[in-house]
Parts: C-alpha cells; structure tokens; sequence
C-alpha cells in the first residue's frame, strides 16, 4: 500500500492504536499531520564540553567513557538508583539514574557515551542525574541538535523522532509533494519543501534550520494568503437584510459624552454597510478604551430598529456580563428587549430565551459561545458581532452567522495594529481603525527596570496596596522551563541562523508563590491558560470585585473586565513580548480615577531590547507603537501560534510558525506572490486548495 501525507497514523509501523490514540490528543491524525508537528526546542548536543569547563547547575554535552561498573541499589518507597563514574580528559563524573536498572547492561565499562544533562558540582566531584545519553563513535558523528516535541501522555521523545523519521523515510521525496508552485519557490530562493520537512526535524547545522523554518514560515503565509481571497470573494456573494433607517441619533443623544470623529467615521462605515443588501464584514480595530462597543451598540440598534435581531458574543462570561450591564440600561431606554445567554445561566432560563429569540421576542442577546449550541435560532436576524477577534476566529464566526442564513459581521479587536497588517491579516474583513482616543482618558506612566530594582518596586506594590489600589503582576510562562534551560528555540534562531539568547522566564505559578511568600498580609491570586474555564472566571472575578490586591497572570488578562481600581501593571521578562502586546496590557490599568503606572522588568542585554522598550516609556499611541514593533521585530507578534496559550490576532486560524517570523518582507512576498497566483486562479494547483481547507477548516471550491 502506498503511503501519502493523509494516510492514517495507525497505517506507519510501530503505531498501534494506543498510541494513536494519543498522537489524536495532539491533533495528529495523519501523516501530514506528523510531518507538521515541529519541535518546540533542540537540545544543542552539538556543544560538546569538558567537564571541568562547565559551571554549576549548567546544562551541557559531555563525551564520556563508562569508568566503573554501574550498582544497583534499592530505596525506600520502591525507588531504585543505579550509579557509575565516567570521565574525560578533565575530570570523572558520578552518574546516577532512578529506577532504570536496565541500563546496566548498556553502560559496559570502556563504552563512550554522550551524555547531555544539568551538571552538579559539589566539592570538586562532578555528578550528573538522569542524563540523556547516546552511543559516540568519532566515525559516525552525533546530529548537534536534537529535537524535543510538544508531547502527552503515552508518547515519549524517543517514539514520536521515531515516528516521524518514520514518516519522512517510507514518504521519501515522491510521495512528499511540495505544494508550492516552482517558479515560486525559485523566485523567492526557498528550499524544496522535503529539505525544510528533514531540516526542521534532523537540522544539520543552525543555518540548515533557519533555511528550513524560512520556508515553512512562506509556506502558511502564502497558504493564509490565498484562503483570505478566496473567503473575501465567497462573502462578497452573500446576502444580508439591508437597513434603510440609520439615524442613531436617539442612541448617540443618551451618552454622557460627545463621540470621536474616529468613531463618528466607524459609524458612518457602519451604516453604510448595513443600509446595502450585501452582507456587511467589517473589523474595528482601536486602542483599549477608545470605545469601540459604542460603535457596536450602534450596529445593534440600527438592526433593532429596521426590526431585526442581533447578537453579541464575546470570549468569556465575565465580558458579556459587563457589556450587558453597560448596554442593557441604555437599550432599555430605547425600548429594546436584551437578554444575557452564558454558561451558568440555568435551564430554565436558557429555553425561555431559546423561545424569545426564535418567536422575535428578543431582540439583542449578549453572551458566550453558549450562544452557538444547537438551541439558539433567530427569527429575524440582521447582525453579529463578535468582541476581541483574536479569542475568536473565521470558523465561530461563521458558525454564529450561519444561524441566520445570512448576516451582517462586525468584529472588534482591541490590539492597536499597523493597516499594512491589518490588511493583511484581516484580508477578508474591510477596515475602520478608531485611532482617537475619548478625552479625559488618563495616562498610564510608564517605566523601564531591570532585577536591581526588584527591592524598590516591592515597596512600590506595598504602597499602592496600602492606598487603596490592586495590582496585576504578568508572567510570560505559565510554569517553570528550568529543564529547557540552555537549550534552543525556533525562536531564538532567526533567518540567518543567528542565536538570540533570552534571559530565564519568569512563571506565574512559581512567581505567585514567591509573591505569597514576601508579601504575607496581601492577597495573591493566580490566572493562567490552563486553569479551567470556570476557575478563570471566578479568579478575574474576585479581582474585579476587590477581593484580591496582586493577580498574577499570564497574557490571558489581555482581554479582560474593566477594573478602574486597579493602579500598578508589572511585566516581568518584558523583552519576550511584542509592543503592542505591553501597549494592551498596560491599558488593563489607568480606566479609573486613580494614578496609574506600569512598571517592565527586563534582564535583556540587547541594545535592540532596550531601544524597544524604551519606546513604551516615550510613546503612548497605540497605533505608532505597532508601527515600531512591526519595524523592529517583525510581524510574528500579530500572528497567532498553535502553541500559544491564546491564539492571537488571526483568530482561531494558529500559525505553527509564522507567529515566530521577525521578518516582515517574507510575509509581504508570501501576500504578493499569493495574489498573483490568485488572479491566474488554482485549477492547477489541489495540493494548496487541501492546504487550505485544512488551514481554515473550510470547504472552498477551485475558483478559477
């Protein structure tokens, strides 16, 4: 039987059905798949040391000879330890592994190994535990850098290398198709796509990976690129119930305030999209705070008011509860019956809005995914709108859509972004930045420290908890990475096969633990991406509610509920995130009357680092920081990643590695080479109408 890139796992020798089982937990179901499940690291074995030239607790590559006789011994609690020495031409080395008394028989004496592992050293001897090892023979050299895969329960390292070798080897270059077009990969000077698949799984060398990951990158993007244009053109067919009365003026007339003339333009782009038969698909981009759910609520009223329904979804519960307390008053002074539909609304109720929204008594509900379960229906719906685009994506929003057989779209996100960007990750969407923000909005100061200021700005936390404030501490890794310490990420290689070493992150479950500890009297709370859905809730609630002086969170409070009480925002490890990703969070604070500050920790000692933040001390407009960000680090940071903890601007649409790109003329030429393939059409090309299917788990058809 010949193999393809959508054979089943289960078809590669070795793969039965428990560990397929397991690669499904992953997403892996195919061969394609497999290929595609890139390592999230490399341990850099290359770096072959000496013992006596490592430092203490320094993970590294040694070449070693087996010296003594490995001895078992048995522990308590049924542990069992083996241990030997070995040595090289600098010192011996003590090596101990816990219960695998099977390795005696591999570690015969006068046997040379690498061994690669966090060395310890402790009153002149060397020890080393558990280190990976292999077979070393001058003859037949080691691959300098092996890869380390995002796993699960059931697959180890060594099975899914395995499998995927596997894979490449029965595949060979014939059965690997590359998908991309020759001339194009010629003109761009890209490897073939079965040289990037070895490289990106066995590099050769650091260059070889860098050649590899530039032509993945090129590859989603231009895969990216072509369904953007194939979703515009599917949607510019689509009818929607036009709106001929657009006088929001009723609504306008009961703010407290005087709109923009950025949000008057988004109206207006508004209204004009809803008063024509063809369906409305437009993005509001803007700053946190430059009031983009106004422009929403005028959206909703002018369906209401031609006699539609409309629906609010936003990411999570605490959101809706707020937009529905803030909306729900005004619409109800113009008459308008809102309902709220979340998780936690109970059985009851939730069928009395079922039966409301499809028998035309509701006419705005605001509220969760709930909103897509099978109960909800319409009986007359005019528009969707979706808050936070990039906790949502294409797939959910057509799927919310579709439950009126023809809406109009609004998204919302609240990441200033550059237009060339926003062009092009939102192809499909037509644009209106609100690029003014509302008057009065407070400043947030804004400063840049490193680790020696650590005693200054605890004593600065304790005075802002002290008059009344709360504060959010920002942690870039969820736990601790110290068994990754040394090794390298795809990350830290760019294009030319350059390393960019990074300092140690710094984690909220261990941070929250240590904030706990130095400050006994405060109330710490914890957020992250892997905390349940309800528990996330629940701990921003209590936030919310004052109940909590320090939260200490990953990126997930990005998008989150208004707290005008809360005064202090530190980042820690500020280096690893991207401008306008610190631009949003700072806007978590300053929303209230109270003086805010936001206060970046960073080690980094790199002269483009520094000048990077250096721009959040000097620069406050949202907009002119993501133009700087994307100059300086490229447009990886407004890409979402399948490994991210939430999948950012694209929505649900993740890029393996495009999210890491740091080179901004590759995305363009992947776009311009896209739409020039797209004015020719695809009837020649399956292979990248199934990449795009797969991309955007939709079914498009050729179009010529």
């Amino acid at each position: 039987m010949a193999l393809g890139l959508d054979t089943s796992v289960k078809e590669l020798y070795g793969v039965g059905a428990a560990r397929a089982k397991a690669y499904a937990k992953l997403g892996i179901y195919d061969l394609g798949g497999l290929l595609t499940h890139y390592p999230r690291r490399y341990e850099n074995r290359g770096d072959v040391r000496a013992l006596e030239s490592c430092d203490n607790g320094e993970r590294c590559a040694f070449v070693l000879t087996v010296a003594t006789e490995p001895k078992c011994a048995t522990l308590k609690g049924r542990l069992s330890l083996l241990k030997f020495r070995a040595f090289d031409e600098s010192a011996s080395c003590e090596i101990t592994y816990f219960n695998q008394n099977y390795l005696k028989s591999v570690f015969t004496p006068g046997l040379t190994f690498r061994f690669y592992g966090k060395v310890e050293k402790k009153a002149g001897r060397y020890y080393l535990g558990s280190p990976s090892y292999e077979p070393y023979s001058e003859s037949q050299p080691l691959p300098p850098l092996v890869p380390i895969y995002p796993s699960t329960e059931g697959l180890s390292q060594k099975q899914i290398a395995k499998d995927i070798q596997t894979a490449i080897g029965v595949l060979g270059a014939h059965n690997i198709s590359d998908p991309l077009p020759e001339d194009v990969r010629l003109k761009n000077s890209l490897c073939t796509y079965s040289y990037a698949i070895g490289n990106i799984h066995r590099p050769e060398s650091y260059t070889s990976l860098a050649t590899a990951k530039k032509r993945l990158m090129f590859d989603e993007f231009f895969t990216f690129a072509l369904g953007l244009s194939l979703t515009k053109t599917k949607k510019k067919s689509s009818a929607a119930p036009p709106c001929k009365d657009l006088d929001v003026s009723p609504l306008t007339s009961l703010l407290p305030y005087r709109l923009t003339a950025a949000q008057e333009r988004t109206i207006a782009d508004i209204s004009a999209d809803m008063s024509r038969n063809e369906a409305m698909s437009r993005i509001v981009v803007g700053d946190v705070g430059c009031g983009k759910t106004v422009c929403a609520a005028a959206a909703i009223y002018i369906a209401a008011k031609n006699g539609y329904q409309a629906a609010l979804m936003t990411p999570t519960e605490i959101l809706a509860l707020q937009h529905f307390s803030d909306l729900c008053p005004l619409f109800d002074k113009l008459g308008l019956r809102c309902e709220l539909l979340t998780a936690s609304v109970t059985r009851s109720k939730k069928q009395r809005i079922y039966e409301a929204l499809q028998n035309g008594e509701c006419d705005v509900v605001i509220g969760t995914q709930a909103l897509l379960s099978d109960g909800v229906g319409f009986k007359s719906p005019a528009l969707v709108v979706t808050d936070e685009q990039h906790r949502f994506g294409v797939n959910q929003r057509a799927l919310l859509s579709q439950k009126g057989n023809g809406t109009h779209v609004l998204v919302m996100s609240a990441t200033p972004i550059p237009r060339s960007m926003a062009l092009a990750l939102y192809g499909d969407l037509d644009l209106s930045l609100i690029d003014q923000m509302p008057a009065g909005r407070q400043r947030v100061d804004t400063f840049v420290v490193d680790e020696s200021y650590r005693e200054r700005l605890d004593r600065f936390i304790e005075k802002q908890v002290a008059e009344g404030g709360q504060v959010y501490v920002v942690c870039p890794a969820i736990e601790s990475e110290e068994d990754d310490e040394g090794d390298i990420s795809l990350s830290d290689i760019n294009l030319l096969g350059e390393i960019k070493k990074k300092p140690k992150l710094r984690s909220a479950i261990e941070f929250s633990d240590e904030l706990a500890g130095r400050f006994p009297t405060l109330r710490v709370d914890r957020l992250h991406g892997k905390m349940k859905y309800a528990e996330k809730d629940e701990v921003m609630r209590r936030f919310a509610e004052g109940k909590t002086d320090i939260l200490v969170s990953t990126t997930v409070i990005e998008v989150g509920v208004n707290v005008p009480n809360a005064s202090l925002m530190i980042v820690e490890n500020a280096e690893r995130f991207g401008l306008s990703q610190l631009h949003q969070l700072r806007g978590r604070v300053g929303r209230g009357k109270r003086k805010s500050y936001c206060v970046l920790v960073s080690d980094s000692e790199g002269d483009s680092s520094r000048e990077r933040l250096q721009t959040m001390h000097t620069t406050y407009n949202g907009f002119e920081i993501a133009e700087k960000d994307l100059a300086m680090r490229g447009p990886g940071d407004f890409l979402g990643s399948a490994e991210s903890e939430e999948i950012r601007q694209s929505g649900d649409i993740s890029f393996r590695l495009g999210a890491l790109c740091d080179d901004t003329g590759l995305l363009n030429l992947a776009f311009a080479e896209a739409r020039a393939l797209c004015e020719k059409g695809l009837n020649d090309h399956p292979e990248l109408l199934k990449r795009i299917n797969q991309m955007f788990a939709l079914d498009f058809e050729v179009i010529s």
